[in-house]
């Protein structure tokens, strides 16, 4: 099977092509670097595109070889939640692109959407749960998956919707705590400033967030919503904390100094059980 991965030059992106190294499949990975390249692997196993999604091309599929699925990972502006630009651009250029693949034969779709698109909601979250996206970033993913879901009455696909929870890891956003973190230790800090730290997430490290993107796309027994996370939350603070002591260093946390998130709820977290079926479902052959 040939797979196309959008988005692959990105924090999650790198890992999700590394993972399907490992398979039998052949993968074409795409992002708007032109540079892109992986050493020791063969042209025929793993070939780079570079596209630019807002640049509109008539026919996706045949510029990208004709795949039979797509993972698709890209979105730009992030982490700027709020911003307009993610329902006024990034939507219909997302949405165009994906229905182009489709139109053009791909029958075997994997979006990632977000968490948020739950809105602020406390407790454990499933997806038989109505979205109440509050942000403008998780209403373009929502809204993306809904367009999505309404192609499928015209063209027929399988069709994941993967909603990643807290994603950490080498590579992750500068502006991420454990990369803020990380920059303190490395500049010796002897103290880090954050909230009080109260609120519960929940975490997943970037390797397994890669390994069930990869394992959802793989299998088509469970379809639509699936949230990708741990099924634990843990508090901000414990994060923190568990993090320094994994790395050795005495810190003190400076707790308090920073509000809250206003977009967020206070604790939240994921419930595993369409997770568990789909990676329990996977295969090498949909």
């Amino acid at each position: 099977m040939k797979i196309l991965v959008t988005g692959a030059t990105g924090f999650i992106g790198m890992h999700v092509v590394q993972e399907l190294l490992a398979s039998t499949h052949t993968i074409i990975a795409t992002g708007r670097r032109t540079d892109f390249q992986m050493d020791g692997v063969s042209r025929d196993k793993l070939s780079y595109i570079p596209c630019d999604l807002n640049e509109t091309r008539p026919d996706y599929c045949s510029f990208f070889g004709f795949p039979d699925s797509v993972i698709h990972l890209s979105w730009e502006g992030l982490p700027h939640y709020r911003e307009r630009y993610h329902f006024e651009r990034n939507l219909p250029a997302n949405y165009n692109f994906l229905k182009s693949l489709v139109e053009g034969g791909v029958s075997n779709v994997t979006c990632v959407g977000t968490c948020l698109e739950y809105g602020m909601r406390n407790g454990p979250l499933s997806e038989d749960m109505q979205p109440w996206p509050s942000t403008a970033y998780a209403l373009a993913k929502d809204c993306l998956r809904r367009f999505l879901d309404q192609l499928r009455e015209q063209r027929r696909f399988s069709f994941k919707w993967v909603r990643l929870f807290y994603t950490y890891g080498a590579g992750q956003n500068k502006s991420s705590l454990l990369e803020q973190l990380e920059t303190a230790i490395k500049n010796e800090a002897t103290q880090f400033d954050m909230s009080k730290g109260d609120q519960l997430r929940d975490y997943l490290p970037v390797e397994k967030v890669a390994q069930n993107v990869v394992k959802i796309a793989l299998q088509s027994r469970v379809e639509d919503a699936i949230n990708c996370c741990r099924g634990a939350p843990i508090s901000i603070r414990q994060l923190a904390e568990n993090y320094l002591t994994a790395r050795g260093v005495q810190m003190k946390l400076n707790l308090g100094v920073f509000p809250y998130p206003d977009y967020e709820p206070m604790a939240f977290w994921g419930d595993t059980r369409k997770l568990n079926l789909a990676i329990s479902s996977a295969t090498e052959k949909l």
